[in-house]
């Protein structure tokens, strides 16, 4: 017989599906359109704190592979799907979610709830068993509770080095607020070495290093609440070229003073369509972020480089005088597309 199981929003909606194992656990409940790519985003350090909806109703029919992951652990805290791969000869993925504790709810109504999070933004919730419903507030109360310096949490706490492909290449500085393994890989083919940094790093430890450039990764949370970085960015900028992705686009542009803001529901898929305003390119981009940079509250001299089409927020900036650029984008893809790829291209001759 199947267990029941809830997802209840801190708002008060309940709702009620399969519970497939894992523990009861609460988060920011958030929903992605992609129609593949559940381990890449289960993975991904983006998705800390988060209880990932998928869209797309069937999920874990092509089983589990490492080789898949963007880091070394699961960051989600529950994954909410319509039907889940659960066969006598494939549930790799449903296990997977399993041993490492993530709570698994399916067949609810999930085009109901992601209706709701598109109309009224993006809750808390949590999601329990019958055995652990009238713990739902502790859950979130705890939870929230958690340092809100996301970026730091899912960090490397010691700097790596790792040796690159290209022995000619330029060194590069990796600042780390969340980074996916595939920025790392891309990076690694054109660099004779990269050194990746703990999101708190002051700035006088990366200038010993004596990097060409900087890289800002990708990370979760807030950008409001990510310590020390800003200041780090701020003291690098216009002694080497800086260049950020999500995260680091939005801590860079706080560096150089511009304001970020919540987007209502965020941006979380793969088909988003983002113009490049410097050469009139339309990509369509992986995205996974809940805020977004205010490119009109700076000052001179910083030229908005990309634009996402669906709602006109800021995609991309550049600051010639400060030596820098930032997508808020995915151009490493993984799980897809790979419209923008050509991005990390630009980047290298652009620090030549």
């Amino acid at each position: 017989m199947s267990k029941k199981g809830f997802l209840v929003l801190e708002t008060g909606e309940v709702y009620e599906g399969i519970w497939r194992g894992g523990k009861a656990r609460a988060g920011e409940v958030v929903f992605n359109t992609s129609h593949f790519g559940y381990e890449e985003m289960a993975t991904d350090p983006s998705y800390f704190s988060q209880i990932l909806v998928l869209t797309a109703p069937m999920q874990g029919n092509y089983g589990a592979h490492k080789e898949f992951w963007e880091s070394r652990r699961i960051w989600i805290d529950g994954f909410v799907c319509l039907e889940i791969q659960n066969s006598p000869t494939e549930r790799s993925w449903l296990n997977r979610l399993d041993e490492h504790g993530i709570p698994v709810l399916t067949d609810l109504d999930t085009r109901s709830l992601v209706l709701r999070l598109r109309d009224k933004g993006t809750p808390w919730g949590a999601i329990v068993d019958e055995a652990n419903r009238d713990r739902v507030s502790e859950l979130i109360r705890e939870k929230k509770k958690a340092d809100l310096d996301w970026a730091y949490a899912v960090s490397r706490k010691e700097a790596e080095v790792i040796k690159g492909n290209f022995a000619r290449g330029p060194r590069i500085a990796v600042l780390d607020f969340g980074c996916k393994e595939n920025i790392l890989r891309e990076l690694v083919k054109q660099s004779s070495e990269i050194k990746v940094f703990s999101s708190r790093t002051r700035s006088v430890e990366i200038q010993k290093w004596e990097p060409n450039a900087i890289f800002l990764t990708n990370g979760p949370g807030d950008p409001g609440d990510v310590r020390e970085a800003v200041s780090t960015v701020r003291d690098l900028l216009g002694w080497r070229p800086v260049y950020g992705i999500c995260m680091g686009h939005q801590v860079l542009a706080q560096a150089l003073g511009l304001k970020t803001y919540k987007l209502k529901f965020g941006h979380r898929g793969g088909n988003h369509p983002v113009k490049d305003l410097l050469n009139g390119s339309i990509y369509v981009t992986s995205q996974n972020h809940g805020y977004a940079v205010d490119i009109r509250s700076g000052s001179q001299g910083i030229v908005e480089t990309h634009v996402d089409l669906n709602d006109n927020s800021n995609e991309g900036l550049e600051c010639r005088e400060k030596k820098c650029r930032s997508v808020q984008f995915h151009p490493e893809s993984h799980p897809g597309p790979e419209d923008a790829m050509t991005l990390f291209n630009h980047f290298f001759e652009w620090i030549k």
